[in-house]
């Protein structure tokens, strides 16, 4: 065995053969030293950012709707939160114009709008509102369901939501009938 490596000397040196300035003394060995080949430029802090931004365009975003198919799990959550955005967005509306004008936006005016209006546009109106509001509250229950513990199975998820889409469909008629 040799000396230098039974004192553990090996690493301490290389480290000091392949000093910059022992290589750049030596001819022998900057050859045995491997050369950079890429070309290497200084830029400034603002390069840098846009050099970023541009590779976070080129980069996937995933999860994407493109790659999966759609399952009745998420689209039964995109469709409730879209359900609850759209019944807020009409109550907070409806509270601000009452508010800008509550002649207009009185109880009574509205009854009368409603009451002038054919029989084919109120129930058309009955259903572009039942609908989600049965949707929302059914599959909100499921949700709560699934808060307790219910159903959080594979075949549980499917059934109720089988279940809340049916029972949406016969509530919607239910409250359009009303």
């Amino acid at each position: 065995m040799l000396a230098y490596r039974a004192l553990g000397l090996g690493p301490a040196l290389r480290q000091a053969a392949l000093n910059p300035r022992n290589v750049a003394r030596n001819p022998a060995l900057r050859n045995l030293v491997a050369r950079r080949f890429v070309q290497t430029e200084s830029l400034p802090p603002s390069a840098a950012q846009a050099i970023l931004n541009k590779q976070r365009l080129l980069r996937p975003s995933s999860p994407h709707f493109t790659i999966y198919q759609p399952q009745l799990t998420w689209l039964g959550s995109i469709a409730n939160r879209v359900t609850g955005a759209g019944f807020s967005v009409l109550l907070y509306g409806y509270a601000l114009a009452y508010l800008v004008a509550p002649e207009t936006f009185s109880s009574a005016n509205v009854v009368e709008l409603i009451a002038s209006l054919p029989e084919a546009v109120k129930y058309a109106g009955k259903v572009i509102l039942a609908a989600p509001f049965a949707f929302h509250s059914l599959n909100g229950l499921r949700h709560l369901g699934w808060d307790m513990g219910r159903f959080l199975t594979l075949k549980g998820a499917y059934s109720s939501g089988y279940a809340v889409l049916g029972a949406t469909a016969v509530s919607t008629i239910a409250l359009v009938l009303l």
